[in-house]
């Protein structure tokens, strides 16, 4: 297992480094100039003489290549460089955000395998009765539903009708220290919202994987035993069951990051995504770069963290991967 993961994670060096030249190079053919951005309104009227000492200054005149491989040789030491955008170094943008980031996207994905899990076994239980139905074809409703429109739907009916949770945000209006009471009641609704969004996967694979188990030969001895249902449904069909469900831990990373990205925006979260959104907009070269790793590294770990959970799981599962 350690020999596995040893691998991947040498594996990920030259991946992660050809992702940050595929952003630099992304970013160097856009139409959008740094310059212009870097100024701001100011920027409109500006002499192109003025522009060009700006770009200058921001290095943006130098070759996307040049760019990268002094980027990528201060980033080994540590060193991310300033970010245009938001004023202040590129480590200092992402570790005021990134914790809020992983507190949303920790709770939501907790929430969607423990509720999707609970549905899919009750769903598997009687498959073809009116709850299995019911949860199906809620399952498949959510799964098409885009995760900016479900947290527009849950501000509107919870904030605006209701009025029991408040729209976005971290703190009430006019606090500056947020408390941990502040901080719980404004992440029900985002969390909930990006939960919602990746509960659909979770709830048809648990629902799969368990009404196949429960089809098996070892279920059936369970059951000619005179085991209780409740003892061969959670010990026997539910392990079993739950193996499939473990390759989503990895394959989920994408998606959770998508759908954070958008709930962040619409709740007005304090995360990496407004970070994200002025990094591109702004062609903000270290920023952009230095968010890519993280979201790329994200992925692999997920990857990397349902290979070990599978392995370990079933001990079938070999560590030559």
């Amino acid at each position: 297992m350690a020999r596995m993961a040893g691998r991947r994670l040498l594996a990920a060096v030259p991946l992660l480094a050809a992702v940050t030249f595929g952003v630099f190079a992304i970013a160097a053919a856009s139409p959008f100039d740094p310059a212009r951005a870097y100024a701001g309104s100011a920027g409109l009227g500006a002499r192109q003489d003025v522009l060009d000492q700006l770009r200058q200054n921001l290095g943006a005149d130098r070759p996307f290549v040049a760019r990268w491989w002094d980027w990528l040789g201060a980033a080994l030491t540590g060193d991310l460089g300033d970010s245009a955008a938001l004023r202040q170094p590129v480590a200092d943008v992402i570790g005021e955000r990134v914790g809020w980031s992983l507190l949303l996207c920790g709770t939501a994905f907790a929430l969607a395998v423990v509720v999707g899990t609970a549905l899919g076994v009750l769903a598997a239980r009687r498959r073809g009765g009116p709850l299995d139905r019911a949860v199906t074809s809620l399952s498949y409703a959510l799964e098409a539903a885009p995760p900016f429109w479900l947290g527009l739907l849950a501000i509107w009916f919870f904030a605006v009708r209701l009025g029991a949770l408040p729209a976005g945000g971290l703190t009430d209006t006019g606090t500056d220290v947020a408390t941990a009471g502040q901080v719980l009641t404004h992440l029900a609704l985002p969390a909930g919202v990006l939960a919602v969004s990746q509960l659909p996967w979770f709830v048809l694979y648990v629902r799969q994987g368990v009404g196949d188990a429960l089809a098996e030969d070892p279920v059936r001895g369970a059951r000619a035993r005179g085991l209780s249902e409740r003892t061969v449904l959670l010990g026997h069909a539910l392990r079993s069951g739950l193996l499939p469900v473990l390759t989503l831990v990895g394959s989920r990373v994408p998606e959770l990051i998508t759908g954070a990205l958008l709930v962040e925006t619409v709740f007005s979260w304090p995360g990496i995504a407004s970070a994200t959104v002025q990094a591109a907009t702004s062609v903000d070269f270290p920023l952009l770069a230095a968010l890519t790793v993280l979201a790329t590294a994200a992925v692999l770990l997920g990857n990397l963290l349902s290979d070990l959970l599978y392995g370990l799981a079933d001990p079938r599962v070999g560590w030559d991967g």
